[in-house]
């Protein structure tokens, strides 16, 4: 490591202090590396710290860092790959991962892989979608006493503003690239979450799990620290 606080592979420059300027170790996006460069970040990583997570991954990819690292797991769903020797505290609030269809999945496990990574608490809530709203009414007092609550729809985007509504805790919500033709890539379902009427509502990127589980941690540390 350099006095700079970075691994200099070459390829990559591998920020290992980042755990304590910002709170979490620095995260790999898989996408466009080769498994061998994964693997030699992975290296680099976790020489200074405990927690790897490697996000928008491939099996192959998976298969080279395990190379390594036997006990790093495999989340197909969410193409991530994780290695926790030794996993960060577990804080005692839990997040809500609320996802309208089965379709969005993949997004909602990025966000849940992501979280419990960082020594998050997760409760799930699976095909609640505004199409059978008392679907979301039957579970509306469990996702009230989570911290914070994410979000994830395609299609016209409106789960968020329903649960807004219905809450007083934060929402981050998160489009996906499902839907129709006219949904456009999930264009739609992100300008409908940037519209909406419900208070409070954060947007991040179309399928951007990743991102929204990363706020959703920093805010959850907060309410620890206050409770």
């Amino acid at each position: 490591m350099t006095p700079d606080g970075f691994t200099d592979l070459g390829f990559a420059r591998v920020d290992t202090d980042r755990r304590r300027r910002c709170g979490f170790p620095e995260v790999v996006f898989g996408m466009g590396k080769t498994p061998e460069q994964v693997a030699g970040i992975a290296k680099a990583v976790l020489e200074k710290d405990t927690v790897l997570l490697v996000s928008r991954a491939t099996e192959e990819q998976w298969h080279a860092v395990a190379a390594h690292f036997p006990e790093a797991v495999w989340h197909g769903s969410a193409r991530c790959i994780t290695v926790a020797g030794k996993v960060l505290p577990v804080l005692d609030g839990h997040i809500a991962v609320v996802c309208a269809g089965t379709s969005d999945t993949p997004v909602a496990d990025e966000a849940a892989v992501t979280l419990e990574a960082f020594g998050n608490r997760v409760e799930r809530f699976t095909d609640v979608g505004v199409a059978g709203i008392h679907r979301l009414l039957a579970v509306r007092d469990r996702i009230e006493t989570a911290n914070v609550i994410i979000v994830v729809a395609g299609m016209e985007g409106a789960l968020p503003s329903a649960v807004a509504g219905l809450v007083s805790k934060p929402v981050i919500a998160v489009p996906t690239s499902t839907g129709y033709g006219a949904s456009f890539g999930g264009v739609a379902a992100l300008l409908g979450m940037l519209n909406s009427c419900g208070s409070g509502v954060t947007v991040v990127n179309i399928d951007n799990g990743f991102g929204a589980a990363y706020a959703a941690a920093q805010i959850n540390r907060l309410a620890q620290r206050r409770a």
